[in-house]
């Protein structure tokens, strides 16, 4: 029997059900998620709730606060209340956050350079499920 590295069996255990790394790319997958994280390393800057609710045209408050818990959660952002009346509070990426900022940064530049391609295929298998089917014809009989 062949070897398998170590390396290849971790890959395989992410498939897995138990496997702990699913819980944080299901908080990564959300694309809420992924525009908080782009938003604040965009700005290099904590933003306020109001700020980020402008920026991420089409979230619900609703929302923003549940990504934003999840995201707090598991150590991506930081929150930051200060003491005035009423309290003002910030949200920042950590170092952890700005690594997965990079990475839905690749996603968001990748997506942009590939839409009209996707965009294209989506109209073609549009038609194409909209057409009558074709016969079925075997070699050589007439169509």
């Amino acid at each position: 029997m062949g070897t398998t590295s170590r390396a290849s069996v971790g890959r395989t255990l992410v498939y897995r059900h138990d496997c702990p790394s699913r819980t944080v790319i299901e908080v990564l997958a959300s694309k809420w998620a992924l525009y908080v994280l782009a938003a604040l390393r965009e700005r290099d800057r904590p933003m306020r709730f109001n700020e980020l609710r402008r920026v991420l045209e089409g979230i619900t408050q609703k929302m923003l606060t549940q990504t934003l818990r999840a995201l707090e959660r598991d150590g991506l952002i930081t929150r930051t209340v200060y003491p005035t009346v009423p309290p003002r509070v910030e949200y920042g990426l950590t170092t952890l956050g700005s690594e997965a900022g990079r990475l839905t940064s690749a996603i968001a530049e990748w997506s942009m350079e590939h839409a009209q391609e996707i965009l294209k295929a989506r109209g073609e298998f549009d038609d194409s499920i909209t057409e009558d089917p074709r016969p079925i014809t075997r070699s050589g009989d007439p169509v």
